[in-house]
């Protein structure tokens, strides 16, 4: 299914005459082949996940705050929301507040690794609809915090990284389908 993506997006920005919109930050490309969004236009609300109190949009010169991925045609579709914040709170605030806005979703599940921030992970592979569980990568230790909620092809993540004063995190939304579904 994401080997499509390859062929897609350029596909896409190839039909960019028909109909694309462009802003500062986005790119709008509506064709008969299907539509993409590429945007840093993000919000946590986006995620389908409220704003921690207090929290501030991270502004951080090598990676960006945010990003809206879409790309949704008739054999399959992808949304990917990223969005980086900062925070005051120490980490374990932040955990027990979003494990409980997590709790809406399914079963939170919690992970603790050393990489950085937003990485999400969707194996290109069999897969039958939404049933595959999410799972701790690598051997579950390290000082940032991974929550999980959902499957590998519809999910919500919250990356909490603990910092010298408060914290930075991500909060993530993955959803993809094939031919048959909706996002």
């Amino acid at each position: 299914m994401f080997r499509s993506l390859a062929f897609a997006i350029p596909l896409g920005l190839f039909a960019m005459s028909a109909g694309a919109q462009n802003s500062d930050k986005n790119i709008d490309i509506q064709s008969s082949v299907g539509d993409v969004h590429v945007g840093s236009d993000a919000e946590a609300r986006d995620t389908g996940l409220p704003l921690y109190p207090g929290a501030r949009l991270k502004h951080d010169e090598q990676n960006k705050n945010s990003a809206n991925l879409g790309i949704f045609t008739a054999a399959f579709g992808f949304k990917l929301v990223v969005v980086n914040y900062d925070s005051d709170d120490s980490s374990e605030k932040i955990v027990a507040y979003y494990r409980k806005k997590l709790e809406k979703f399914g079963k939170v599940l919690e992970c603790h690794t050393s990489r950085h921030g937003d990485d999400v992970h969707v194996n290109d592979g069999d897969h039958d609809s939404d049933s595959k569980e999410l799972k701790c990568d690598g051997d579950n230790s390290g000082s940032n915090i991974e929550l999980k909620v959902g499957t590998e092809y519809n999910q919500h993540v919250v990356s909490i990284e603990p910092e010298a004063k408060g914290s930075s995190f991500a909060l993530v939304c993955l959803r993809a389908r094939g031919k048959e579904g909706s996002i």
